[in-house]
């Protein structure tokens, strides 16, 4: 299969995706549309190396989640504002840090996903098979060590679901 055909199957499973279609589903589209016969792994890893897919659209208790954070970082932000305080370089400036937990597992690792930290900087993140954390394609700056303490206390509290 050529290039110019994989980039128009990442594009449609990308676009089935955002409309909360499930892989299985997305799996019998691929199928019937592009005459091929992918298997539910195929397209499990072709899902897998989309970019800027957000996997928690469609999932009801993750939509939950971060409508609270975003209700308590806006009851913070009040707060701050009535007492007169400012937020201090490298403290949590608008909110608090986010972690999520990607449904789909990055080859080498043992489980994945992504972080937005409290500074407005977000990275990717992994655990491989030996227990080492990693961030990758960290944009926006330097995570700042407040920035990491709370991402790990994030990411404990989220292996302790």
């Amino acid at each position: 299969m050529d290039q110019k055909t994989l980039n128009e199957i990442k594009i449609f499973i990308a676009g089935r995706l955002e409309d909360g279609e499930s892989l299985s589903v997305i799996q019998k589209e691929v199928n019937e549309k592009f005459a091929t016969k992918y298997t539910f792994l195929d397209i499990r890893i072709l899902a897998s190396e989309l970019d800027d897919i957000d996997w928690d659209a469609h999932d009801p208790k993750a939509q939950a989640r971060k409508a609270a954070e975003e209700k308590k970082a806006r009851a913070e932000a009040e707060a701050a504002a009535a007492d007169g305080t400012e937020a201090v370089e490298g403290e949590v400036s608008g909110g608090a840090t986010t972690v999520e937990v990607s449904k789909i597992v990055r080859p080498g690792a043992a489980i994945s996903g992504s972080v937005k930290f409290g500074s407005g900087v977000s990275a990717e993140w992994y655990v491989d098979q030996f227990g080492r954390l990693g961030l990758e394609n960290v944009k926006g700056g330097k995570p700042t060590e407040n920035d990491l303490r709370e991402f790990q206390e994030e990411l404990r509290k989220e292996f302790e679901r």
